[in-house]
């Protein structure tokens, strides 16, 4: 059994006991419980996609730890004028482990 579920703007594919990325959760701390909206279960051969069902599916998942992700580099530069920026940035995830994807009521 898996689900796509939306958080932070992007999906993903989860399955219970997967650990995912997902954009930083600023008002959850390590330990906590949050829920994610669902937009397709999948279990089987029994595939539910009516959004009427899934309002009342979220998925369960419990925060294992926050953390930076990898530098990116931004240069600007025009050549024959001397002008030049450098900026760098980390983006900041959060990484949630999946505990319990309910099934959907038939």
């Amino acid at each position: 059994m898996y689900a796509i579920v939306r958080s932070g703007g992007r999906q993903h594919k989860v399955a219970v006991g997967d650990i995912v990325e997902v954009d930083k959760i600023s008002t959850a701390k390590v330990g906590d419980t949050v829920e994610l909206s669902t937009l397709l279960v999948v279990d089987g051969d029994a595939v539910t996609s009516d959004p009427w069902v899934l309002d009342g599916i979220k998925v369960t998942a419990e925060i294992v730890d926050h953390h930076k992700g990898a530098k990116i580099d931004i240069l600007r530069y025009k050549n024959k004028t001397g002008y030049r920026r450098r900026q760098g940035h980390r983006q900041q995830y959060t990484a949630i482990k999946v505990t319990g994807i309910p099934a959907a009521a038939k």
